[in-house]
């Protein structure tokens, strides 16, 4: 009887390091995939970052960074805590998620922050730096940011084209809006003021920044919550194989 037990037992537990050596391979892809979001975010969108006052954006890039690195580590020491069955190294594989757990917390409330606050810039600042730095001396970030935001979005001034009126580079070389307002982009096209030319989208760019920032903490949300899910299901494992190693004989 207590042959048929320990062997019920030793089979309980095999079943458990499969799970939780399945689970790891999830958790690693999944730190991989956070880090390659963090990683395109910092390197495709970072022209943005010079339209923003606030460094919370750029700072959200590396935390994704951070976590994604932080979770491929915690899942290589899972997967060793697993196949050597060792109790310590479950402890802290334990503790890791944990900790994670809370930051996926903390970082879910900075983005709702994050975003409050780069909505509320943007409306503010957006239109001001278009208007006073674009085409300055020392601001090729800005305009190259612009250009750029303009051209992929498909947009024209913060609000609309008319932004542009007030611009001392667009009053002084004649044009009406930059040439990246151009539906087809070549040079000097900015002088031509015509539907058929320019991006007259109505809200302008602040419409699209704000809509493309929003998708991307859908994002970030839509990546947390699984991450999450996959947490709960690996800290049960974990415990579980915890106490099989516990009771089993020595």
């Amino acid at each position: 009887m207590e042959a048929q037990a320990g062997k019920t037992q030793a089979c309980g537990t095999i079943c458990l390091k499969y799970l939780l050596l399945l689970f790891n391979i999830l958790f690693w892809l999944a730190g991989g995939a956070v880090l390659a979001v963090g990683v395109w975010t910092l390197v495709e969108k970072s022209d943005y970052i010079s339209l923003l006052n606030s460094s919370l954006y750029s700072a959200s890039a590396y935390i994704l960074i951070a976590a994604g690195v932080i979770v491929i580590v915690t899942g290589i020491i899972g997967c060793c805590a697993t196949l050597k069955e060792k109790k310590s190294l479950l402890i802290v594989y334990l503790c890791l998620l944990l900790c994670i757990f809370l930051l996926e917390v903390i970082a879910g409330v900075l983005a709702y922050i994050t975003y409050q606050e780069l909505n509320e810039e943007l409306r503010q600042n957006l239109k001001m730096t278009m208007q006073q730095k674009y085409k300055q001396p020392g601001e090729d970030s800005v305009t190259q940011a612009v250009d750029k935001l303009q051209q992929e979005f498909k947009c024209c001034g913060s609000h609309n084209y008319s932004d542009w009126l007030e611009n001392a580079w667009i009053q002084s070389n004649e044009h009406l809006v930059p040439d990246s307002c151009c539906k087809t982009h070549i040079e000097l096209c900015g002088r031509r003021d015509h539907p058929s030319n320019i991006y007259k989208v109505e809200g302008g760019c602040i419409m699209k920044l704000e809509e493309f920032i929003l998708s991307q903490l859908y994002i970030l949300g839509a990546v947390g919550i699984g991450i999450a899910c996959l947490q709960l299901v690996g800290m049960m494992f974990t415990c579980c194989l915890y106490r099989n190693l516990e009771e089993d004989p020595l």
